[in-house]
């Protein structure tokens, strides 16, 4: 069938596109760098004419706060619109591309999140980006009705090859040039972006509307995604700990990244992602594998394909 794509040209996207063609269907790719614009209704409705779906990829990834307003319309606004566009299109049904960061976030090292937990609203409002993400799947979820199926997955941190833009693949391009000065206390979930490609697939055939999904692969300590990385690159991996305080990291980050601007240098990691590196965003992907019948790679092959895409790439240098 016809299947509208939004934000066919980011890092799922383009793997959405890529695995819609391998299970025979048709993607209709709409993209901003192709003149598509998911705020625009009249475009959206346009390209969604004739398609029986769609998989909603568009947005942008960011954690510099002065972009919150940014990140608001992009998702919040931009899902709205996309949603009444499709609707209008008599598109039957739609599959939002979420984020696991909407639930699974917290200080808890032993919890592992799933579909059903609480939101965890005090540490995700400070976050723009994830306070995006939640609001717009929130509206999406709310916005299906009989006739009009909207359902959500939710992939965890993205990784693999095709990340052209670095939207994702950003601290591993850090862990290869060895600009990581100390490892943080927290932990990290990934999935390869090829698989949560083919989850928003599944969803898209098989998942219940008003329901959302999890998707992720690994959940592991910052420092033992930092050890495999290095080991798989074959360099010397970050060693140094460091104290557990996530607010502090911040604070602490942003004084001294301050005072090194004074003098001409920079942090190598921005006082943002350091905090959030200081909590534990693991997730468990058992109702997408349970309902949707998903499965995912190994997360060393995620990992080796995701150096060797930067290398290759020649985003990192090979040691």
């Amino acid at each position: 069938m016809k299947v509208l794509v939004t934000g066919a040209t980011g890092f799922l996207g383009s793997h959405v596109v890529t695995a819609l063609r391998a299970h025979g269907h048709e993607p209709i790719a709409f993209s901003r760098s192709a003149g598509g614009d998911v705020l625009d209704a009249a475009s959206v409705r346009a390209a969604a004419e004739g398609c029986e779906a769609a998989l909603h990829c568009a947005g942008k990834v960011s954690r510099d706060e002065r972009d919150a307003e940014e990140l608001y319309r992009v998702h919040v606004e931009g899902t709205k619109t996309m949603l009444a566009s499709c609707k209008e299109a008599g598109v039957r049904r739609v599959v939002v591309a979420s984020s696991s960061g909407t639930v699974a976030i917290g200080e808890d090292p032993d919890h592992v999140a799933t579909e059903d937990d609480e939101t965890p609203i005090g540490i995700i409002s400070r976050f723009p980006y994830y306070r995006a993400k939640l609001f717009a799947e929130r509206a999406a979820l709310a916005a299906s009705a009989p006739g009009f199926d909207v359902l959500a997955v939710n992939p965890s941190l993205l990784l693999g090859p095709g990340d052209t833009r670095g939207s994702s693949t950003e601290d591993v391009r850090l862990v290869l040039e060895r600009r990581v000065p100390a490892v943080p206390p927290g932990g990290a979930s990934f999935v390869d972006a090829r698989d949560a490609a083919a989850g928003m697939i599944s969803a898209m055939e098989r998942g219940a509307a008003g329901e959302r999904y999890l998707l992720t692969a690994c959940n592991l300590t910052v420092r033992e995604l930092f050890a495999r990385i290095a080991r798989i690159a074959g360099i010397a991996a970050p060693s140094i700990p460091m104290p557990r305080a996530p607010r502090l990291a911040r604070t602490g980050a942003s004084l001294l990244s301050r005072a090194l601007e004074r003098i001409g240098g920079s942090l190598p990691v921005d006082p943002v992602s350091l905090e959030m590196a200081h909590y534990f965003w693991y997730a468990s992907s058992a109702r997408a594998e349970r309902d949707l019948g998903w499965t995912h790679r190994d997360a060393n092959e995620t990992l080796a394909d995701t150096v060797r895409d930067l290398r290759d790439r020649g985003v990192v240098w090979a040691a």
